[in-house]
Order: C-alpha cells, then sequence, then structure tokens
C-alpha cells in the first residue's frame, strides 16, 4: 500500500467519523491538515532511513570491490610463482565475491528505486499541503464574512427592531400632531407667553422621551453584540 493510499484511508476514516458527530467544516480542514503534516514527517523519516541504507550499500560494495581487485592480484601472483593450486582458489574466492557484489547491485537499485518512489511522494505530498494551507485560508476569510454578514442580516430580521422603528414612527407622529396643534392654535393670532412656555415644556417631554429610547435600544445592542461581557 503507497503512502497516500494509507493516508487517504486515515483522512476519509477520520472526516467520516467527524461528519456523524456533525462537526463543523472548520475542524475538519484542520484535521486534514494535520494528517497530512503528520504523513509528510513520517514519508521524511522513512527517506531518511532508505538513504542511511543506501550508503550503507555502497559502503560494502567498495569493499566487496577492492578485496575482488585484491583476488585477482592474488591469482596473479600465484601464476607467476606457478602455484595453479593457489591462483585456482584467489579467482573461486573472487567469483564468489562477485556474486555477493552483484546481489547487493540489485538491492541498492531496489532501494534506489525506493528512495525514487519517496522523493516523488514528498514532492506530491508537499503541493498539496502548501495549496490545503492557501485554501484554508481563503475559506477561514469567507467563514468569517458569512457569519458577520448572518449576524447582520438576523439583526435586521430581529422583530426588535421593529418594535423599536414603531416607537420611533409614534413619537415621531406625535410630535407632530402636537406641532399641528400648536401651529393651528396661533393661526391667525400671537401666542401668549404661557403658550410659549407650555409649548416649550412639550417639546422637552418629547426630547427626553426621543433620549431615553434611543439611549434603552442602544444598550440592549451593546449586550446582544457583546455578550460575554455580561456573564
Amino acid at each position: 500500500m503507497s503512502i497516500f493510499s494509507r493516508f487517504n484511508d486515515i483522512i476519509h476514516s477520520n472526516i467520516n467519523a467527524m461528519l456523524e458527530h456533525a462537526e463543523d467544516p472548520e475542524k475538519i480542514i484542520r484535521l486534514v491538515i494535520q494528517e497530512m503534516e503528520d504523513t509528510m514527517v513520517e514519508v521524511r523519516t522513512n527517506a531518511a532511513k532508505t538513504i542511511a541504507d543506501q550508503k550503507t550499500l555502497h559502503r560494502h560494495l567498495e569493499r566487496l570491490e577492492a578485496e575482488s581487485i585484491q583476488w585477482g592480484q592474488k591469482a596473479e601472483l600465484a601464476i607467476t610463482k606457478d602455484r595453479e593450486d593457489l591462483a585456482r582458489a584467489a579467482l573461486a574466492e573472487r567469483a564468489r565475491i562477485q556474486t555477493a557484489i552483484g546481489q547487493m547491485e540489485k538491492e541498492s537499485a531496489i532501494v534506489a528505486e525506493q528512495l525514487e518512489g519517496l522523493n516523488r511522494d514528498i514532492g506530491q505530498l508537499q503541493a498539496k499541503l502548501t495549496e490545503a494551507k492557501s485554501r484554508k485560508k481563503t475559506l477561514d476569510m469567507r467563514w468569517k464574512t458569512t457569519n458577520s454578514r448572518l449576524k447582520v442580516r438576523n439583526k435586521l430580521s430581529d422583530g426588535r427592531v421593529d418594535d423599536a422603528m414603531l416607537q420611533f414612527e409614534h413619537l415621531e407622529r406625535k410630535m407632530e400632531t402636537l406641532e399641528g396643534r400648536v401651529e393651528a392654535h396661533d393661526l391667525g393670532q400671537e401666542k401668549t407667553l404661557e403658550e410659549e412656555f407650555a409649548d416649550l415644556a412639550a417639546e422637552d417631554t418629547i426630547e427626553q422621551e426621543l433620549t431615553e429610547l434611543k439611549k434603552r435600544l442602544d444598550k440592549k445592542s451593546a449586550e446582544e453584540t457583546n455578550p460575554d461581557e455580561e456573564s
């Protein structure tokens, strides 16, 4: 099983478990990125071990090749000394070493292929991890923007806002009625001093009611916007 197949199994298993428990998308995104980072650490660890194995094989190959050369030289020396028996033994030893070299070269080729595969996996996983982090930033911004818009929509659809606006309209209508009565009363005649003071008192009452209403609405809006401060 490749590292990506196993990685996909882990991701799908965890995501399905979270979906069953109705977890939010942000947690799932964090989980995916965490799994990718953990997998990256594992792949790099495997790559480091494979590189170490490759170096060990190369060192053993160099030693065996040097021994093969030495046994060849010994065989030549034995021939020059008319020791065919020793020459034959030296050649047999070199043949044994050559067989070991051939086997080790096959192992080295396998290790090189594994290392090449790990290198591809790391490159692909790094690209996917970079893309996932970039997309997470975009989704985070969209998530915050959507939540802010939702709060505004909820506020606009709140019946209490409509009630407050109706109260404003009621007070404004009351003010207009009073103003109309004053203006109608004043038609064709001068206001007395008492009437002027009465009008001022009526206006002050309306203005005070408006001010108190605005304060109550501002306080209620602040409490709803920052519920934690209340607790």
